[in-house]
């Protein structure tokens, strides 16, 4: 039983107690509990467990320096570790399928990623509900090889197409795309031009038989489909046609607005809100919200910045009031990918609750629950 809590519910905000029992929640009550197995909150914010669709995380714990990989097992615990910290308990762990240049090394740690997910998964190590999110390079030849063996593995409830091609998408401005690459690759001159020239080859070579692939496997399993990178208002028909439910970074307002209309829901990366700004110069996550069109955060490569980014948007110039924005990252995302036991705090829901100290501007954890375990 936890106490004196300002419970924030899917529409409101209640001051009061939530009793939980066999891991659901048995009742949420206004007013305090003077039982003394009560735990008093001391007037803390009481919010669902956080569900987190879209993290490279789990990458970043794999090949924390460029050639210097972390055994994968290890990486998984850590990467489990920290996102349960940060008050994630349902976490989708993002994993490329596909690459765009080989020294990413992201083609030949997939599939151990996915191994060691479901191993430590099946052995109860893990503390939060990991699920996998393939994220389909569709301009990729061997794209088709890669995804075909993951795709019936039982964790897996998210697939997402992109396409990183210079020119269109998250790089429009191809100076953009010139400077991250030929910094992040150390390429010359005349390596980045090849490089650029064979991208948009692969592409018309291999995106749109790729991008049909996938989005059948997705309607055969009836697993969620996000669309990465839209940009216009083309883009948003074609993820609508192909039954695309999340817009995940939409890179324009047209393509946030587009993609609202045809009844996606917008996601975008809570990095990108707290800073203010987007790392590749595309829309921010603020000018979104204020525009009525923002519904989704992702951590994306910070797992701390998904709470932070929740309460940011409490105090924008035109703030969003402190229960929506917390379903931007609870009931809206669980609702999204079909977890309908999760995600608000009511009764016969699962008992996944943080428990959260608002010190402006820096939110603190101070209590994570999974199935009304204490985990952290």
């Amino acid at each position: 039983m936890l106490t004196n809590a300002r419970i924030i519910a899917a529409e409101d905000e209640i001051r009061g107690t939530v009793v939980v029992r066999g891991g659901v929640i048995a009742s949420v009550d206004a007013g305090r509990s003077s039982l003394p197995a009560a735990i008093d909150l001391e007037g803390d914010l009481l919010i669902p467990g956080l569900i987190e669709l879209h993290t490279d995380n789990i990458e970043r714990h794999v090949m924390p320096r460029p050639a210097a990989p972390w055994p994968v097992d290890a990486a998984v615990v850590a990467h489990d570790r920290e996102v349960v910290g940060a008050g994630i308990t349902t976490v989708f762990d993002a994993v490329s399928v596909g690459e765009v240049h080989s020294r990413t090394g992201r083609a030949e740690i997939l599939k151990e990623i996915c191994e060691a997910v479901n191993r430590r998964h099946d052995a109860g190590d893990l503390v939060a509900d990991h699920r996998l999110h393939l994220r389909c390079e569709l301009s990729y030849g061997c794209l088709v090889d890669m995804f075909d063996p993951l795709i019936d593995d039982p964790l897996v409830g998210l697939l997402s197409v992109m396409d990183h091609t210079p020119g269109q998408r998250q790089f429009r401005d191809v100076a953009v795309y010139a400077r991250y690459y030929q910094g992040k690759f150390a390429m010359s001159d005349e390596e980045l031009a090849e490089f650029i020239e064979t991208r948009k080859a692969d592409q018309n070579a291999h995106a749109r038989a790729n991008r049909a692939h996938v989005v059948q496997a997705a309607r055969d399993r009836g697993l969620a489909l996000a669309s990465h990178d839209d940009a216009t208002a083309d883009h948003v028909g074609e993820a609508v046609d192909d039954g695309v439910v999340i817009a995940e970074f939409p890179t324009t307002t047209e393509a946030a607005r587009a993609s609202r209309a045809g009844g996606l829901s917008v996601l975008m990366g809570a990095p990108n809100l707290v800073r203010g700004h987007s790392h590749s110069g595309n829309v921010s996550a603020r000018e979104l919200a204020a525009a009525g069109v923002l519904d989704i955060l992702s951590s994306d490569y910070i797992p701390s910045s998904l709470l932070f980014g929740a309460l940011t948007l409490t105090r924008l110039s035109d703030p969003v009031d402190l229960a929506s924005a917390v379903r931007a990252v609870t009931l809206t995302p669980a609702r999204r990918v079909g977890l309908g036991d999760r995600g608000e705090i009511a009764v016969a829901k699962r008992a996944d609750l943080v428990r959260v100290r608002d010190c402006n501007p820096v939110p603190v954890i101070r209590g994570v629950w999974r199935a009304g375990e204490k985990v952290a």
